[in-house]
C-alpha cells in the first residue's frame, strides 16, 4: 500500500500565480527594441573594458554606468544567485550595487548617465527567459536610480552580443583571457572609476584594475 499527499488546489494556484508573475517581469527582444534603448557608439570597447576589469565567468553580472561621452564612471560585478529567473530579484540586485558605487540622479529632469549590463552565461547568443528577466530588471533599476537604461549584453563561449541590436563579436568571450587595460583606448581624460561588489558569501567583489 502506498501513501502520499496530492498538492492542494491552493498550492497549485499559488505556484501558477508565481510563474505568471515571473513571466510578466521579463522583456522579449521585440519589446526591448521598441523601448528606445540608446545604441553604444563602440560596443566592443565597452565590452572589452568591462571584461578586463571584472574578468566575468558564467553567472557573473557586470553593471556599469557611462557618462554622456560614453566614458566609464562606475561599475560593479556580482554572482547571480541560484534561483528562478525573476526580473524583480534582478532589479533589486542591480539597484543595490548601483547604490553602492554611484549616487542617484533622481533630481535631474532628464537622465545624463546611462547604465549598461553585461551578463556572462552558458549557452549561445540566442535570447532566453533569463535574458528577458535581466532586461526587465535593468530597465526598472535605471528608473529607480535616475539613470537612462542602456544596452544589455551577453557574454558566452561564442562571444559577446548586444541583444536587440544584432551587434556582436567573437572576442572577448566567456573563456578568453582579458586584455590588459593599458592596451585599450578608454577615451580622453576618463572620469574617476568606482567599483563595488556584494556580500562575500554570495557575491564576488572585483576591484578595478
Amino acid at each position: 500500500m502506498t501513501f502520499g499527499f496530492a498538492p492542494s488546489a491552493a498550492t497549485s494556484m499559488s505556484a501558477s500565480a508565481d510563474s505568471a508573475n515571473r513571466l510578466a517581469r521579463m522583456l522579449e527582444p521585440a519589446e526591448w527594441a521598441e523601448a528606445g534603448i540608446p545604441l553604444l557608439r563602440n560596443p566592443r570597447e565597452v565590452v572589452s573594458g568591462l571584461h578586463a576589469r571584472h574578468r566575468p565567468t558564467p553567472t557573473t553580472a557586470v553593471v556599469a554606468v557611462l557618462d554622456h561621452e560614453e566614458r566609464l564612471t562606475a561599475s560593479a560585478s556580482f554572482i547571480r544567485r541560484p534561483t528562478a529567473a525573476d526580473g524583480w530579484e534582478f532589479r533589486n540586485a542591480l539597484l543595490a550595487h548601483l547604490r553602492r558605487v554611484i549616487p542617484h540622479d533622481l533630481r535631474r529632469r532628464t537622465p545624463v548617465r546611462t547604465a549598461v549590463l553585461l551578463y556572462c552565461r552558458e549557452g549561445d547568443e540566442r535570447w532566453t527567459e533569463e535574458d528577458g528577466a535581466w532586461m526587465w530588471g535593468l530597465r526598472d533599476a535605471c528608473t529607480l536610480h535616475g539613470l537612462r537604461c542602456g544596452a544589455y549584453i551577453t557574454l558566452t563561449g561564442d562571444g559577446w552580443q548586444v541583444l536587440g541590436e544584432g551587434r556582436g563579436g567573437r572576442r572577448p568571450n566567456s573563456t578568453s583571457r582579458p586584455s590588459a587595460l593599458a592596451d585599450m583606448s578608454l577615451g580622453p581624460a576618463p572620469a574617476p572609476l568606482r567599483t563595488g561588489g556584494g556580500a562575500a558569501q554570495a557575491l564576488r567583489h572585483t576591484a578595478a584594475r
